[in-house]
């Protein structure tokens, strides 16, 4: 049911066929002003088709918002992450999920700046965004209205939301009046595609779903040989070039998709408790993943560098589930941060064929010793004959359990 209190919505508008009804339906259903806000993270198409599309579904100039957030996204949300290592289940590079809180976070901006009371967004009532989004709505901005109109609309099926658009006057592409093969969502750091031909987790998925890497087969039978420069745990330089954040993680992405690095088949569990199938193209984020480790494996303390490894998959989750501006991410993010301090230098990855492999690490930080583990007799003071105590205080509970056993007769 429709709450007709609301006076002004900030939606948060890609100009495709779904939010543009969702556009018209919140003029309709709540008689209301949109505000309606795109933003550029990178996912590769033009913006300006989503002003004049707004324009002509009767938006207000003033009250379109277009933001380049590319430099935004990579500094303040994808490399902390990076920092953490995280991946989701082990793998999932959590491409879309980072992408929400800064969207949400801009809705919120926006309904402060222009007196609104209310955010809507795109999202299903199925899927995780509808969680990322509120949440981090209500974070920002405790008292606000939340609009889900596929949660509250009865346009259950493609010919209704046809339909509709047809009866107000929406444009539709010819592709868009039949059902799409699969549902994409881009940005910066990666595409995911799921849905439709991707459903069943048993079938391959088509050549034709893949967008941003060629596949591995494919790709130069020639490795390609790269430097990446850290410092403080962010990738600053590519083959002793400095780039900016967003240029940066672009650059991977080209090399990535090249040498047909980044896919991902998956078959994940969402956070409202359903299974989802899933194909995930990350080719630049894959390559700066491996790098980064690297550069931790010569730098980082092996206590620190554990209890970080301990930390990832609740850190992940966080972001996974929507609570980016939750206190427990912003205590683990400070953590991370702090364990980054020395974390820097240079490793040497060679791309092939889908693969991407460190061949050399390098740092001014470096905690490796080369006259510790040398088999050969170094210049520092390790006597190996200290070796037996150590291991003997160690056995001292296992023996005693053992012990045990042998009373026992287990």
């Amino acid at each position: 049911m429709a709450d007709k209190r609301v006076n002004k919505v900030v939606l948060a508008y890609s100009g495709g066929l779904d939010t543009s009804i969702i556009l018209k339906w919140l003029q309709t259903t709540y008689n209301c002003e949109v505000v309606t806000f795109t933003a550029d993270l990178g996912q590769g198409e033009e913006l300006e088709p989503a002003r004049q599309k707004a324009l002509l579904l009767g938006i207000k100039p003033e009250n379109i918002f277009i933001e380049d957030l590319r430099e935004e996204f990579v500094r303040d949300y994808v490399f902390p992450m990076f920092r953490a290592n995280a991946a989701y289940e082990g793998v999932y590079l959590l491409g879309t999920s980072i992408a929400r809180p800064l969207i949400g976070k801009k809705l919120i901006e926006i309904a402060e700046k222009v007196g609104a009371d209310a955010v809507s967004h795109g999202a299903t009532g199925k899927g995780n965004d509808q969680v990322r989004f509120e949440l981090t709505a209500y974070a920002l901005k405790p008292d606000v209205h939340v609009i889900a109109p596929w949660r509250e609309w009865d346009l259950r099926s493609r010919e209704q939301l046809i339909a509709f658009a047809e009866q107000h006057q929406i444009p539709i592409a010819k592709d868009k009046r039949g059902e799409a093969p699969f549902s994409t969502d881009a940005n910066l750091l990666h595409v995911s595609s799921e849905g439709k031909v991707l459903e069943d987790p048993a079938q391959e998925v088509p050549d034709y779903v893949f967008s941003r890497t060629v596949s591995p087969e494919e790709a130069p039978d020639t490795p390609t040989v790269i430097s990446i420069d850290f410092a403080k745990g962010d990738a600053v330089a590519i083959d002793d070039v400095q780039l900016s954040p967003a240029k940066l993680l672009a650059r991977l992405n080209e090399l990535g998709r090249d040498n047909g690095i980044g896919r991902l088949d998956l078959v994940e569990n969402r956070f409202v408790g359903m299974k989802s199938r899933g194909m995930y193209e990350t080719p630049g984020g894959t390559i700066l993943a491996v790098a980064h480790r690297a550069i931790e494996s010569i730098t980082l303390d092996r206590g620190a560098a554990h209890l970080k490894d301990q930390l990832m998959p609740q850190y992940a989750e966080l972001i996974y589930n929507g609570f980016w501006f939750s206190p427990e991410r912003e205590m683990l993010q400070a953590l991370i941060d702090k364990s980054q301090e020395f974390v820097a230098g240079q490793v040497r990855l060679k791309l092939y064929k889908g693969g991407v492999h460190v061949i050399g690490r390098s740092s001014p930080y470096s905690l490796y010793d080369q006259d510790l583990v040398t088999f050969e007799e170094g210049a520092v003071a390790y006597d190996h004959r200290d070796a037996a105590g150590f291991i003997k205080l160690n056995a001292l509970r296992l023996r005693t359990l053992g012990q045990r056993k042998r009373k026992l007769g287990l």
